[in-house]
């Protein structure tokens, strides 16, 4: 398939995949409403694993199709995206400022999970039991966040429905969910054939332009909270979607099909995530905030390490 055909049919599943996370995410949550979940519980489970959906559903139908690098890829990717691209432009647009106790326990969290992944693919193998240990500590990371968080904030589940009848919130779930399936794997499919053409890895493309597309539900979410002046929203849904992304995506495509991992995935890509992610915690703990030149310099960062990995 030519280069540019395969770059349209790319485009187009990106959008397919920011329009029906979405999608899921508002049906999702207002059914979780409608049960009775906390607005905490909304916010952590529902929210967090929607706008992590398309890296979720990439990941796995690449790591089953045997694309091990693109699901690699995809997942530490995603995470120096969220950092050097979604939290950068949201604050180039929109500078922040937060509180330096918001979002304490997500990032302490993160900085554990950041902690444990290279403990456990220093052999240079994400095994299946390395895939269940993360997703293990996933679960133990939500219990804990639900278990410590306050159930009477609700500021994660502003402006999500309620109002749908319960016929028509299933059928918004079923479709969105199926929509989000279809346009990962045409995605996939579409990266694995544009690598290819471009005689580059699949981990590269993974790292690149899978990763900065199945961020664009974060990057919507993050404008759209910043724009309310929402700020520790914001940080929150990146602390959050990282989270995910390292316990959960991770995990998955590691427990489906083990990946045998280049040095460079350990350090540089890796590296580079952690880095972000202390650079997060500065942000959280002393900073207090992200102002237009602060972003403008990480995305300057994260501008050269995609240049890098294109001309090596």
């Amino acid at each position: 398939m030519p280069a540019l055909l395969n770059v349209a049919v790319i485009v187009a599943a990106f959008a397919a995949l920011a329009w029906s996370a979405d999608r899921f995410v508002r049906a999702s949550a207002g059914l979780a409403r409608r049960l009775g979940m906390s607005p905490l519980l909304v916010g952590l489970v529902i929210i967090g694993f929607g706008t992590s959906a398309p890296e979720i559903l990439v990941s796995a139908l690449a790591a089953v199709a045997g694309n091990t690098g693109l699901a690699v890829g995809n997942a530490l990717g995603s995470n120096i995206a969220n950092v050097g691209l979604v939290l950068t432009l949201t604050a180039i647009m929109f500078p922040l400022t937060v509180g330096r106790s918001a979002s304490l326990r997500e990032l302490r969290a993160l900085l554990a999970a950041t902690l444990l992944v290279p403990l456990l693919l220093l052999d240079g193998v994400a095994g299946r039991v390395d895939g269940a240990l993360l997703l293990l500590g996933l679960v133990i990371a939500l219990i804990w966040l639900i278990r410590t968080g306050d159930p009477d904030s609700a500021q994660t589940a502003t402006g999500l429905p309620t109002s749908r009848s319960l016929p028509h919130t299933l059928a918004w779930i079923t479709g969105s969910l199926a929509l989000l399936l279809v346009s990962a794997r045409v995605l996939v499919w579409a990266a694995v054939e544009l690598a290819t053409a471009a005689g580059v890895s699949d981990l590269v493309i993974g790292l690149s332009v899978v990763a900065a597309g199945t961020s664009l539900p974060e990057l919507a979410t993050a404008l759209a909270a910043a724009r309310l002046r929402q700020h520790a929203l914001v940080l929150g849904n990146i602390l959050g979607s990282n989270l995910f992304n390292l316990l959960g995506v991770l995990g998955i495509a590691a427990f489906l099909q083990p990946a045998v991992l280049t040095p460079e995935v350990l350090y540089r890509d890796y590296l580079l995530m952690a880095l972000m992610t202390l650079g997060l915690a500065v942000l959280v703990t002393r900073m207090g905030g992200m102002g237009r030149g602060m972003a403008v310099g990480i995305l300057a960062l994260y501008s050269g390490y995609l240049v890098l990995l294109f001309s090596i």
